[in-house]
């Protein structure tokens, strides 16, 4: 950090003595996070010199920003022209690896070039171009500010940034401080505003060029005698000044190892690029909302990352973290650790069934009670409505973050009764579908414990994220799937006994109990129906015969044990019956294809999605697991039988398989919408029937208003919307609005 650091009692550095300019760039170089100058000439023999303390620099997150003249080395020019026009490969440098980074920036050949056109691609490095706008002169500014995020130094010289004048031209540099008392702050104000002025193309003093105009120092020479020092044999002087081991003292060497060491420590976001704006937008707005507050999220959109930089946020602003996150499923737990684990967090304990974490929840607080040491805690909801669990809660730091992943769990009455017993103040709700579905009471204890109401304290919806391309498009093909002879004869039956309650206002419990025990049945077929199966392998075949393979699909199957009987049927006694009738299905299709369910309770989930994502798995076929937060991002082709009227289930879904992955372009969805057309019924009957007809088409219209094919899904549904006097555009409008 800048604070550390302590100046020559004049704050001027000085060639020839023990404060040369060159220990001035390298110590703020080592604890800073940005760099703004504003310059005459410049060459990139500056940042081989500075290499240590660059390669520090932009392994934590640094960037530089540089206005510079007109006249460049021919190859800084070709590094900044390449860099510009991205014609150069995404994975040149780990800035990861510190010491592979060091070793790149020290060198002089074409790599290094390479790798400079690579940091300007990556905006790590950019430079606004600038001469006189009456063309005579040059720029010759000398002038620079230092930040860490929380603290500036400002400095002005008489060195430009070239390996000349930092190594062998007597220089001169003074350090502009406004935090000690002898610089006016104003001072660094004004220099700040004069470079963002000129950076961001609003002064009118300047000409503003492009990189095809920048002038090379040979052919300049002649029309410049100060270009001198340009064209000096900069690799030369560098190997003399390496050999004579004039700098890179081990003194020096040994502080940066330090550095590098403490760094590699500490938690930091976990992509070189940082966060996102709207992740940024989300921390900004929850800290707004008192620290509290729910992230409507759409599936994919990174939720998970998004809180988890709330936490590193935290971090960084007291040094210490502490969170308590809390998860649906064991698959998520894991999840989680894998994440946080990406951030650089430690002391990351997992609790479960599968875990024996009673012992080492109790150090860990003590520790934290203690030492104040940091900690990360993820549990299941099940785990933490435990009266095991419930010991622990007071103990855990007034600071503790809570981050609850698929929040609208906590709605159910038996965590919503454990969330009475917490007190921490830090909470963050993560769920795509924050309201609970049919369950008022549970929304309401929701809304209550994150403080926080439609809209949110933070939303993105997948209609942003897909045209913001943080997730993938779509193409959406509904089917229309007919009931078999017995299971419509049963549907009618069920449909007419439901009519009977069409006009009761006044209904009584008994009857209440007595409908809802009819619409479960009417529900029942409808999501068993056997067709389904027949449909699904017509299309899976379709898509066999097009693309050659059926890698990267996924199928949710309807739960349960099947009504019918078929050439798959299994032992009665089977609780999976139809997903194995799928599996076993889908795998006699072709004996290239591996299929697998992926079900509650395996063992070997973690394999099995790991397998999926290499391909070695064609096929997943599940019923709910995949509904809440699994990441799947290689899937791209999906069959969803399961039909489900819970719009947080089809939402989740629809997630699943829009989540971006570097060689996927487009997604595909297929949906079976069953639609029982009954002929010749009374009034009572086709209202009732309407009812269900439209619940089903919400459905394909929350899928069909996102999709590239939107007017597919109208075609689809042209004779049954004109049945039943309906209108798919009339349907969205009424979703959009409530």
């Amino acid at each position: 950090m800048l604070k550390t650091l302590t100046w020559p009692d004049n704050r001027i550095y000085k060639t020839g003595t023990t404060n040369e300019p060159f220990k001035f760039y390298l110590d703020c170089l080592l604890n800073s996070t940005s760099l703004d100058l504003l310059l005459g000439y410049f060459s990139s023999s500056a940042i081989n010199v500075l290499s240590i303390g660059f390669a520090s620099f932009l392994h934590r997150g640094g960037s530089v920003r540089l206005i510079i003249n007109d006249v460049l080395f021919e190859r800084d020019k070709g590094a900044i022209e390449k860099g510009e026009e991205g014609f150069i490969k995404d994975d040149l440098i780990d800035l990861n690896n510190y010491e592979n980074l060091k070793d790149t920036l020290s060198k002089t050949d074409q790599f290094f070039f390479d790798c400079l056109a690579w940091l300007i691609k990556k905006e790590r490095i950019s430079f606004v171009i600038i001469r006189p706008k009456n063309k005579k002169g040059i720029s010759h500014f000398k002038s620079g500010i230092f930040s860490d995020g929380i603290k500036d130094i400002g400095f002005k010289a008489t060195c430009n940034f070239t390996a000349t004048a930092l190594l062998s031209n007597l220089e001169e540099l003074n350090v502009l401080d406004p935090n000690d008392g002898q610089v006016p702050k104003s001072q660094l104000d004004e220099q700040r505003e004069y470079f963002s002025n000129i950076y961001s193309r609003k002064n009118e003093t300047v000409e503003y060029l492009s990189v095809d105009r920048i002038k090379t120092a040979i052919k300049s020479l002649s029309n410049d005698k100060e270009i001198d020092e340009l064209i000096l044999d900069e690799k030369e002087l560098i190997s003399f000044k390496k050999k004579s081991g004039s700098y890179f003292t081990k003194e020096l060497l040994d502080k940066v190892e330090e550095d590098i060491i403490e760094y590699s420590k500490r938690p930091k976001f976990p992509f070189i690029e940082g966060p996102r704006d709207y992740q940024k937008e989300a921390y900004e707005k929850w800290v707004k909302n008192g620290k509290k507050g729910l992230f409507a999220m759409a599936t994919g959109t990174g939720k998970t990352i998004t809180s988890l930089n709330c936490l590193l946020e935290e971090y960084k602003q007291s040094g210490v973290y502490h969170a308590l996150i809390l998860v649906p499923t064991i698959t998520l737990v894991n999840q989680w650790e894998d994440e946080a684990t990406k951030f650089n967090f430690k002391r990351i304990l997992k609790i479960s069934s599968r875990t024996n974490w009673k012992l080492q929840l109790s150090t860990l607080l003590a520790n934290a009670k203690r030492n104040n040491a940091s900690f990360i805690i993820i549990s299941t909801y099940a785990s933490f409505t435990t009266e095991i669990f419930k010991n622990y809660i007071n103990r855990l730091p007034n600071d503790t973050l809570i981050i609850a992943d698929e929040a609208h769990n906590i709605g159910a009455k038996t965590i919503r009764e454990r969330l009475k017993d917490i007190k921490l103040e830090r909470r963050i709700g993560l769920s795509a579908t924050p309201k609970r579905a049919y369950d008022v009471e549970g929304t309401a204890a929701m809304v209550e414990f994150f403080n926080d109401e439609e809209p949110y304290t933070f939303s993105y919806s997948m209609s942003k994220a897909i045209s913001n391309s943080i997730l993938c498009r779509y193409n959406y093909f509904p089917h229309i799937v007919h009931l078999t002879t017995e299971e419509l004869e049963e549907y009618i039956k069920i449909t007419k006994q439901l009519s009977k309650f069409f006009n009761d206002r006044e209904m009584k419990s008994e009857s209440r109990t007595i409908l809802e025990t009819l619409l479960l049945k009417r529900k029942r077929i409808i999501h068993k129906a056997s067709n389904k199966l027949r449909a699904t392998l017509s299309i899976l075949k379709e898509h066999l015969l097009e693309k050659g393979d059926l890698k990267y699909s996924f199928i949710y199957v309807p739960e349960g044990k099947s009504t019918s009987v078929s050439e798959y049927s299994l032992d009665d006694d089977d609780e999976n019956r139809i997903i194995n009738q799928y599996t076993a299905a889908i795998g006699d299709i072709d004996q290239t294809i591996f299929v697998n369910k992926f079900v509650s309770g395996l063992q070997n989930r973690d394999e099995i999605l790991d397998q999926f994502r290499r391909g070695d798995i064609h096929v997943l076929a599940s019923m709910k697991c995949l509904d809440e937060g699994v990441d799947v991002p290689r899937a791209e082709f999906a069959i969803f039988c399961s039909s489900t009227g819970n719009p947080r289930q089809f939402i989740q879904r629809r997630g699943r398989i829009l989540r971006q992955h570097p060689e996927k372009n487009l997604a595909t969805v297929h949906d079976l919408v069953v639609v029982p057309i009954i002929e010749n019924t009374d009034e009572a009957t086709f209202e009732t029937e309407k009812k269900l007809v439209k619940s089903e088409l919400e459905r394909v219209m929350y899928f069909a208003s996102l999709s590239q094919n939107l007017y597919h899904s109208i075609d689809v549904f042209n004779e049954v919307c004109n049945h039943y006097s309906l209108n798919l555009h009339t349907i969205y409008n009424q979703l959009e609005n409530e």
